[in-house]
């Protein structure tokens, strides 16, 4: 997800289409002019940072690319915030309603952890194998995401966006550059992963490309001039612009940038590294906790997780070690059941219709916005995790669970299906991202610009451990599966924060994760690779879970027969994303009310 300013990027990808219009009401609460103030930061943000305008279904951006990486936007956008947050803090807090008093906290926390980030120069490392603007890009044009056509207008909104990706991609080079004379590099064993990706979109034949499928799928309303028109000009594109764009990243990367990169693994490594890993840890779990206090809940979280394993393998009669009921899970054909990506996106499907009788007793405040379930698309399904891409506030384009399959036949069940659908999709993401959207008593700001990972993470992990409750992991291998998701989650607090401050490998790391869950090589690689590329972001998942686990647990001595687990479904959900601590400020104050 996002954070107001993009400095480190997530998991989760953005997607939408056209928002309804925009209200002119007073969504702020009761203080106009504190309104006011929000939406003007609003109206702002989204001219300096069109594709987020665009994926939440504002096209008045649409054609435009923002230079993210230039000395020139950097100091645009810290004054941009700087000069917000003064004027926000002029307003007295004390003067202000409830939903004002949130609005207040959460802009001020993130308005300043952002004005913070600037001083550690992350753009000097300006994308990897995960989170890379060039990936983005081919999601956006290939016509089946966020970037509409369905318009001659919108088709050559794309042109001129695509245009501009060239400077952004030159700049991206400048950065690397930066980072190579000042010892910011990133490690030797990403770079090799990005290179073939950039090289994928080296087309000679611009029909190949996945840039002129729009031009495959026109409208039927499209004249045969309209179409002949567009097609020419974005095979121009494509040969002239987007190919040399893509391969001077690659010949870069493989030709200047490799040989510079560092052995090394973690952020220690590069300079002043240990600053910029405290600061994305505090930006990524909006706490106070050092690295190492995370990392000590993480060895505990490993053991009491260890130990429900060891119960589910007794349960089951396996009579080995838990490293072979791993691998006999890894490996047992029978775990393998499925032979096209169809059924494997009709399993998930099943997963939900299970859930549903169940659902509606612990969530009486749903979503409108509709739900699709789709399998991710090959340009970049080899190095995607599973996703949620979040749907247009008006309901016209679906929240979407994109699910990556390789090979369907190699689509193993114990990898925790029933929980991965509870985190990425329903009541996980697609609630939780829907409802905040949906709710124009907010700021926009708030609906659409604010994705606190710890909040977000947190409460789709959290969802996870509601299985049971859901009438899902009632197949003991299932109910393993959700384990290894959950000791997934731990162990990441203790190989995210070793690998970025104490010295552990890239070998090591993935070692430890093979060690404690049922993960293959390859799985592990691709995570422990992930971890290494967006340091601290993986840590915001269990640091959240668990904060929203205490406050319920909490809530439940304390209210006792008053306590209603739907209501307090609602309550953590119906204000959107914010930090931790603004979340449990507002938790204690509403089961005060009770």
């Amino acid at each position: 997800m996002k954070k107001l300013l993009l400095v480190v990027g997530m998991a989760v990808l953005f997607t939408a289409c056209k928002q309804e219009n925009v209200d002119n009401k007073n969504s702020a609460g009761d203080n106009p002019q504190l309104a006011k103030v929000f939406e003007s930061f609003y109206e702002g943000y989204l001219k300096l940072d069109p594709l987020t305008a665009t994926s939440i279904g504002d096209a008045r951006y649409n054609n435009q690319l923002a230079n993210t990486g230039s000395s020139i936007y950097l100091k645009e956008l810290h004054d941009f915030y700087q000069s917000y947050l003064d004027s926000v803090k002029t307003f007295k807090r004390n003067d202000l309603n409830e939903n004002d008093k949130l609005s207040y906290d959460i802009f001020v926390y993130e308005a300043q952890i952002n004005l913070d980030g600037f001083k550690h120069h992350l753009e000097y490392m300006p994308f990897n194998q995960m989170f890379a603007l060039p990936l983005t890009i081919g999601q956006f044009g290939s016509g089946s995401n966020a970037q509409p056509f369905k318009t001659v207008k919108d088709y050559n909104d794309w042109l001129k966006r695509l245009t501009a990706f060239s400077v952004w991609a030159d700049t991206a080079i400048a950065n690397f550059d930066k980072g190579i004379k000042t010892g910011v590099v990133l490690p030797k064993a990403l770079v090799v992963k990005m290179i073939p990706q950039m090289q994928s979109f080296v087309v000679t034949d611009a029909t190949k490309s996945l840039f002129y499928d729009p031009i495959k799928n026109f409208p039927a309303s499209f004249s045969a001039t309209n179409k002949k028109t567009l097609s020419d000009a974005y095979k121009t594109a494509i040969l002239k612009t987007a190919v040399p764009a893509y391969s001077k990243l690659a010949t870069y990367l493989q030709n200047t940038y490799l040989p510079h990169t560092r052995s090394t693994s973690g952020l220690s490594a590069v300079t002043e590294g240990a600053a910029k890993y405290a600061y994305l840890v505090k930006q990524q779990t909006s706490t106070d906790r050092s690295p190492e206090e995370i990392y000590q809940t993480g060895l505990s979280e490993v053991a009491r997780i260890t130990k429900q394993m060891d119960s589910i393998k007794t349960v089951v009669g396996f009579k080995g070690d838990r490293k072979a009921f791993f691998d006999y899970m890894n490996t047992n054909s029978k775990f393998m059941p499925y032979k096209t990506p169809e059924q494997v996106l009709a399993a998930f499907e099943k997963i939900h219709k299970t859930m549903e009788p169940n659902l509606q007793k612990m969530f009486t405040h749903v979503p409108n916005t509709p739900f699709r379930i789709k399998q991710t698309e090959a340009f970049r399904a080899a190095s995607a995790s599973a996703e949620y891409n979040q749907g247009s506030a008006d309901g016209k384009r679906p929240g979407i669970f994109y699910v990556p399959i390789l090979d369907a036949a190699k689509f193993n069940i114990t990898s925790g299906m029933e929980s991965l659908f509870l985190h990425e999709a329903i009541p996980g993401h697609h609630y939780q991202i829907s409802l905040t959207q949906e709710n124009t008593t907010l700021p926009k700001f708030r609906r659409f610009l604010i994705s606190e990972n710890a909040y977000v993470e947190g409460w789709a992990l959290y969802c996870e451990s509601l299985g049971k409750e859901l009438g899902l992991y009632s197949d003991p291998y299932q109910h393993m599966g959700a384990l290894g998701d959950e000791m997934h989650r731990a162990i990441r607090l203790v190989v995210d924060v070793s690998i970025h401050t104490k010295g552990m490998t890239r070998e090591q790391a993935i070692k430890y994760m093979m060690d404690n869950e049922a993960i293959s090589e390859q799985g592990a690689t691709a995570e422990i690779e992930r971890y290494m590329g967006i340091p601290a972001q993986a840590l915001g998942y269990k640091t959240g879970a668990l904060k929203i686990r205490e406050l319920r647990t909490k809530y439940e001595k304390q209210l006792g027969a008053k306590f209603n687990l739907a209501e307090f479904h609602n309550q953590v959900l119906k204000d959107g994303a914010m930090p931790l601590s603004v979340f449990e400020t507002k938790m204690d104050a509403w089961a005060k009310t009770l």
